[in-house]
C-alpha cells in the first residue's frame, strides 16, 4: 500500500476531539460558574461573586476560550483536535483566574472592596498557585517565598497549591513557615507534592507538618495529594494541634478505611467545623463509619460533601444517622455512592431536622422509588428554603413521580432541579411540570434528560418553564421526542433559543419497551394522550 493510501486510511479512522459538543460546552460553563461562586483563598481576598454575575462571566470565558481554540484548530485541520482541547482548557483556566482576581462589582460597575482592603493596605494572602504547574527546587523556593520572610509582614493565609515541593525546597520552606506560626489562620497545601516519589513526598509532608504544628488554623486544605493512611499520619503533628478548624478539605486524597480512621483519631476537636469535604476517595463502608464519628462530633457543620467515595448501604446508614445531629446543615452532597434503598430511607429521617438546608445533591445513589419517595416526603415537610435539588440517576420511575411532585410544589425557592437519567416518562414529566406551574419564580434550570420522555411531556415542560421570568436552561436531551415535538418545543422558545439545551442525543425513534403499540397510537393521536396525562394528580403522602 502506498503512503498516500496509508495516510488517507489513518485520517479516516482517527477520532476527532474538536469541536466539543454543545452539551460539553454548557457543562464547562456550569463548572466554571460553580468555581467562581465557591469560597476559596482568592475569594477571601478579592470577594465572592454572586451566581448571576458568575454565570455571565463563565459564558464570556467559554466563548472566548472556544474562539481561541477553534482558531488554533483551523490551522491544523488534519489533526485530532487534542491540542485545541488543551488550549481550550488552558484559556478557560487563565481567564477564570483573571475574573477571580478582579472580584465582584457593584451595580454601578465599581469594584467591591473586601473588608481587609478597606481596613488595611497590607497583604494578608500569599498565593503561588497561579501560572503553570511545576516542580519547585530550593533556589526557586528561596526566591518565591521572599515576601514571607519580610519583617512585620501580615500574611495569615497561604496557598502553595499547584506547585510540587521536593525535599530541598521543603527544607528551605520549613523555617519560613515556623516563623509564621503565630499569624497563620488559613493554609492550602492542595496538590503540592505532585509527581514526587512516595518516600520523598512523605518526607516533605512531615517537614511541612512539623513546621506548621501549633498554628491555630480555621481553614486547612490537603486535597489532591494521594495521602492514604501514610500521608494522613505524615501530617499528624499538624492535625493533632488543631482544635479550632472551621473548614477541612480532603478531596481526591486516597482516603481509605484506614486513612479515614487516622483523620478521626488525629484531630482532637471538630466542634467548630462548618465545612467538611471528602469528595472522590476510596473510603468504602468502614471508612464512612469512621467519618460518621467525626460528623457526630461536628454540631456546627453547615456543608458536608462525601461524594464519589464508594460507600455502600452500611456506610450510608451510618453517615445518615450521624448527620441527624448536624441541625445547622445548609449544603449536603452525597452523590455517586451505592447507598441503596435502606440508606436512602435512613437519610430521609435525618433530613427532617434540616431547617436551613438550601442545596441537596443525591444523584446516583441507587435510591429507587422507595428511597426517593422517603426523601421527597422528608424534604417536603422541612427545608423551606431549598434552592437546589438533584436526584439524577436513581432508577426513579412514574411510581414515585407524584410524591416528588408534591415535594417540588412546596419548594418555592427552588432554583435548580435535576431528575436526569431516571425513568419518569411522559407521566412523570407532566406531574413535575404541574408542580412547577404555581410560583417558582426563582427557577433557573431544569434537567430531565434521558427519562424516556416523548412529545407531550416535553411540551408540558417547555410551556411551564418558559413562563418563568429568570429561567436559563431546560435540558431534555436524550429522550424520545418526535420531530414534531422538537419543532413545538423550539417554537415555544423561539424568542429565547439559548434557554433550550442541546437536543443532539434525542432519539425520535426511541423505544422504552413498555408499550410500543400504545406510544405509536399516541403519536397519531397526541390530543388523546395529552388529555389523559392532564388528569394526573400530585399526591401528598
Amino acid at each position: 500500500m502506498d503512503s498516500t493510501a496509508q495516510n488517507f486510511q489513518h485520517r479516516k479512522m482517527s477520532i476527532k476531539l474538536w469541536p466539543p459538543s454543545q452539551s460539553t460546552r454548557l457543562m464547562l460553563v456550569e463548572r466554571m460558574t460553580k468555581n467562581l461562586t465557591t469560597p476559596s483563598i482568592l475569594s477571601r481576598k478579592y470577594g465572592l461573586l454572586m451566581r448571576e454575575e458568575a454565570e455571565e462571566y463563565a459564558k464570556e470565558i467559554e466563548d472566548a476560550a472556544f474562539a481561541t481554540a477553534n482558531q488554533h484548530y483551523e490551522k491544523e485541520p488534519d489533526g485530532d483536535g487534542s491540542s485545541a482541547v488543551q488550549l481550550y482548557a488552558k484559556e478557560s483556566s487563565k481567564l477564570m483566574l483573571e475574573i477571580l482576581k478582579r472580584g465582584p462589582k457593584t451595580k454601578e460597575d465599581g469594584e467591591v472592596m473586601t473588608a481587609e482592603q478597606t481596613t488595611s493596605p497590607l497583604e494578608t494572602v500569599f498565593d503561588i498557585s497561579g501560572g503553570r504547574r511545576a516542580f519547585i527546587d530550593a533556589e526557586e523556593a528561596e526566591e518565591l517565598l521572599k515576601p514571607l520572610k519580610e519583617p512585620g509582614n501580615s500574611y495569615n493565609r497561604i496557598c502553595f497549591s499547584n506547585r510540587s515541593f521536593g525535599i530541598d525546597a521543603a527544607y528551605v520552606t520549613e523555617p519560613i513557615l515556623s516563623s509564621l506560626k503565630d499569624q497563620l489562620t488559613e493554609v492550602d497545601l492542595s496538590d503540592f507534592i505532585a509527581g514526587r516519589p512516595e518516600a520523598e513526598a512523605l518526607d516533605v509532608m512531615n517537614i511541612f507538618s512539623s513546621a506548621l504544628e501549633g498554628c491555630v488554623l480555621k481553614y486547612l486544605n490537603l486535597s489532591n495529594n494521594a495521602l492514604g493512611e501514610k500521608g494522613v499520619r505524615a501530617f499528624g503533628a499538624l492535625l493533632k494541634s488543631q482544635n479550632n478548624l472551621e473548614e477541612l478539605y480532603l478531596m481526591n486524597d486516597g482516603i481509605s478505611e484506614e486513612a479515614a480512621r487516622a483523620v478521626c483519631e488525629l484531630i482532637p476537636s471538630t466542634e467548630k467545623l462548618r465545612i467538611l469535604q471528602f469528595h472522590n476517595n476510596m473510603t468504602g463502608d468502614e471508612g464512612a463509619i469512621a467519618i460518621s464519628e467525626m460528623v457526630k462530633r461536628s454540631p456546627a457543620l453547615e456543608d458536608f460533601r462525601c461524594s464519589s467515595t464508594r460507600v455502600d448501604s452500611e456506610g450510608g446508614v451510618a453517615l445518615a444517622k450521624a448527620l441527624g445531629t448536624c441541625t445547622r446543615l445548609k449544603k449536603l452532597d452525597l452523590r455517586d455512592n451505592m447507598f441503596g434503598v435502606e440508606a436512602g430511607v435512613a437519610l430521609s429521617k435525618a433530613l427532617s431536622a434540616f431547617k436551613d438546608l438550601t442545596e441537596v445533591y443525591l444523584s446516583y445513589l441507587n435510591l429507587e422509588d422507595e428511597g426517593a419517595k422517603a426523601i421527597a416526603n422528608a424534604l417536603k415537610e422541612s427545608t423551606p428554603s431549598l434552592e437546589v435539588l438533584e436526584m439524577a440517576g436513581n432508577d426513579i420511575t412514574v411510581e414515585a413521580a407524584s410524591t416528588l411532585a408534591a415535594c417540588i410544589a412546596a419548594k418555592q425557592c427552588l432554583a435548580k432541579l435535576s431528575l436526569a437519567e431516571n425513568e419518569l416518562k411522559d407521566e412523570g414529566a407532566i406531574l413535575i411540570s404541574k408542580a412547577l406551574e404555581e410560583g417558582h419564580n426563582q427557577l433557573t434550570e431544569v434537567d430531565l434528560n434521558t427519562n424516556s420522555i416523548r412529545r407531550a411531556g416535553a411540551r408540558f415542560l417547555a410551556q411551564t418553564v418558559a413562563s418563568k421570568p429568570g429561567f436559563k436552561l431546560l435540558n431534555i436531551n436524550g429522550n424520545f421526542i418526535s420531530d414534531e415535538g422538537i419543532d413545538e418545543v423550539k417554537d415555544i422558545f423561539k424568542n429565547c433559543p439559548d434557554v433550550l439545551g442541546p437536543l443532539d442525543e434525542n432519539d425520535p425513534e426511541g423505544e422504552d419497551n413498555d408499550g410500543e403499540d400504545e406510544e405509536e397510537g399516541a403519536a397519531d393521536n397526541e390530543d388523546e394522550l395529552e388529555s389523559k396525562l392532564k388528569g394526573l394528580d400530585i399526591k401528598n403522602e
